[in-house]
């Protein structure tokens, strides 16, 4: 056999399942005259994009304010009002009524922004009435399209604008009139139309589009089956393809729920076939699907903004984030090693993995837009400039071989997947330009940061601390792009305010943005997991976890030395702090297992974990302390492994 096939192993319906996780895929699937309307404002929505990419963006306000108006419009053709009184196969009246209102306030701005210039942004009665109109209708997209949560805290942010004043102590303020908040978050650049959406409206759309070119191509198989011939064997070869393939999934889909559906429809059945149990197994692939965010060359549509807050080229973020996310997988990578060495399981059988060789020569063109990208990013030239080529590269690429050759077909189903996938991302920015309007008109967030300053006591541990716990509750209700920035806004000045460098602080909520997909009692990515695993999706989750765990310390690494960013040019430093931190990250993984050449005594485990957190941490001293106890341990183990002697406790 030269290949698994896949379709074999997929023993769930992964659509429901990503359905009941993801609110974003809660769609309805046209037929049809509508069928045919949904595509042409889609396919147009991306040669639109495609075209300012390629030829030059319109003024800010006014490409925001287009691409605005393609997201509204589509977005209530697609979602429905509720799931229980959805007609799956055309819009309502009332969602059509939606939809036109959406697409007028979007162009709102596009349409009168020079009639404003000319009377000196002096907005009248009409320009509110549109104003207040948009505003409802995005917050009500949003409500559709990625749940309640994070519309809710819009408005909350909306109300202390607005009754602020009232307030008493250190969080009240002056207030601000119903006009003047309006004003501040439609006709400005500090509100929806603000950083979040000029991101999604350039570089995030055509990220996301280059990934559905990419998917069109075959991409996501070819990924497969490089992953199966470089790790199905080995042993629990399974799992390891889950990590091998979820890692690079996550270059063309910045989604963790939407990764899990994809590669755990395949690597799942396949890690409970030689004998992983379920919640491991959906555990496995929750974090290896995770950590596709957080890995480049493209990472999460948060990685995108966090470029533009910073003000630094995205070549610069991508290269910090190397390696704390080849740390992230090297122990999950340790921990799935030794469970299935400690458990026996052995890899699949040769005869049912494909080869390498014949994988490579017969699809090794579709890795050259994946190569296209990063040689430009790497020499400077812009994400737009870097997505828009990749996209004709990509195409360019497809030709090579007749069975990945993009048709005319194939092209416009591309571009339509491009632009639905695009809208969940584009309306979770807009909306939480609500909270960042707020916060910049307020200025709660200094408040915010002083005071996680002053609850900390001014300690730098104890303020991680506190803004990791935020984060994470933050991640729980939100999108990790709209929960970046949030907590971008509201925490990552606490930490900037301490002393750590400005990528170290975004990097650090931005980590942990990611890694709430995980983390129970709402862990998305792990329970959808679960749910292709049919395992309990709380133990799923809590597992997860686990094999995380170098993900929720790595932050608290690179803020104590941000020398694991990559940034400097000290290079014996530098060797020491990737080889102190590979060393530590392994033995936490060991640690975290229990098994390393056989099971663990409480003894040995102590050592593995104090010598983990003595390597990780920077300085010579610590280093030093941490290898001779990581030694001390695996000495004990080589001894007791010669010696036959079992653990006393594992």
């Amino acid at each position: 056999m030269d290949s698994v096939n896949q379709d074999e192993y997929s023993l769930v319906d992964t659509s429901k399942i990503v359905e009941e996780f993801q609110a974003e895929s809660r769609f309805r699937r046209y037929t049809g005259v509508w069928a045919k309307v949904i595509s042409v404002i889609a396919i147009v929505m991306s040669a639109f994009h495609l075209y300012t990419a390629g030829f030059g963006t319109l003024q800010a306000m006014k490409q925001r304010s287009v691409h605005l108006a393609f997201v509204l419009g589509l977005i209530f053709l697609l979602y429905p009002a509720s799931r229980k009184t959805a007609r799956r196969n055309k819009p309502t009246w009332l969602d059509i009524l939606f939809a036109v209102l959406g697409i007028i306030g979007g162009l709102y701005n596009f349409l009168y922004f020079d009639t404003m210039a000319m009377r000196g942004g002096i907005a009248n009665n009409f320009d509110y009435f549109w104003g207040v109109v948009t505003l409802l209708l995005i917050l009500e997209a949003a409500r559709r399209c990625i749940g309640k949560e994070l519309p809710l805290l819009s408005l909350v942010f909306v109300a202390y604008g607005l009754f602020g004043n009232r307030i008493p102590g250190i969080f009240g303020h002056t207030g601000f009139t119903w006009d003047r908040i309006v004003y501040h978050l439609y006709f400005s650049t500090e509100g929806i139309f603000g950083v979040a959406l000029s991101v999604s409206a350039t570089y995030i759309f055509m990220f996301i589009l280059f990934g559905a070119f990419l998917g069109e191509t075959g991409m996501a198989k070819f990924i497969n089956d490089i992953s199966m011939a470089l790790a199905g064997g080995s042993a629990g070869g399974p799992a390891k393809v889950a990590i091998f393939a979820s890692a690079l999934l996550g270059t063309i889909n910045g989604s963790a729920v939407a990764n899990v559906a994809t590669t755990g429809a395949f690597t799942i059945p396949l890690m409970k076939s030689i004998g992983y149990k379920p919640h491991f197994a959906g555990a496995v692939e929750a974090v290896s699907s995770t950590g596709g965010q957080i890995m480049p060359p493209v990472m999460g549509a948060a990685a995108f903004v966090m470029a533009e807050f910073l003000g630094m080229p995205y070549a610069k973020i991508m290269i910090a984030a190397i390696l704390p996310a080849l740390l992230y997988y090297l122990a999950d990578f340790v921990q799935v090693h030794f469970e299935a060495v400690k458990i026996g399981l052995r890899g699949l059988p040769r005869s049912e993995l494909p080869s390498l060789r014949q994988v490579l020569r017969t699809r090794w063109h579709l890795a050259i837009p994946l190569l296209a990208i990063v040689y430009l990013l790497l020499t400077g030239k812009t994400p737009l400039f870097a997505a828009f080529y990749g996209t004709l590269i990509t195409i360019v690429a497809s030709w090579f071989k007749k069975e990945t050759r993009l048709s005319l077909a194939g092209l416009l189903r591309a571009m339509e997947s491009g632009a639905r996938e695009a809208i969940t991302v584009a309306i979770a920015c807009a909306v939480v330009g609500f909270i960042v309007g707020i916060v910049t008109l307020t200025g709660i967030g200094l408040t915010i940061g002083d005071n996680i300053l002053a609850l900390a006591g001014g300690n730098l541990l104890a303020t991680m601390f506190l803004t990791m716990v935020l984060s994470i509750i933050l991640g729980m209700g939100l999108p990790t792009t709209a929960c970046y920035i949030v907590a971008a806004t509201v925490a990552a000045p606490a930490l900037i305010k301490i002393g750590v460098p400005d990528l170290a602080a975004h990097m650090f909520v931005f980590y942990y943005a990611c890694l709430a997909n995980l983390t129970p009692p709402v862990a998305l990515a792990a329970y959808a997991g679960a749910g292709i695993a049919g395992a309990n999706p709380s133990k799923t989750g809590w597992t997860a976890v686990r094999l995380a765990i170098a993900g929720f310390i790595i932050p608290f690494l690179f803020v104590y030395s941000p020398i694991l960013l990559l940034q400097t040019r000290n290079t014996p430093a530098l060797v020491q702090a990737i080889v102190t931190a590979i060393l530590g990250v392994t033995a936490l993984g060991i640690g975290a297992e229990g098994y390393f050449l056989r099971l663990t005594t409480l003894v040995e485990r102590a050592l593995f974990f104090a010598g983990a957190f003595g390597l990780m941490i920077p300085g010579a001293y610590t280093d030093l302390v941490g290898l001779v106890l990581v030694a001390l341990a695996v000495a004990s183990q080589v001894l007791r492994s010669r010696r036959g002697l079992p653990a006393k406790s594992a």
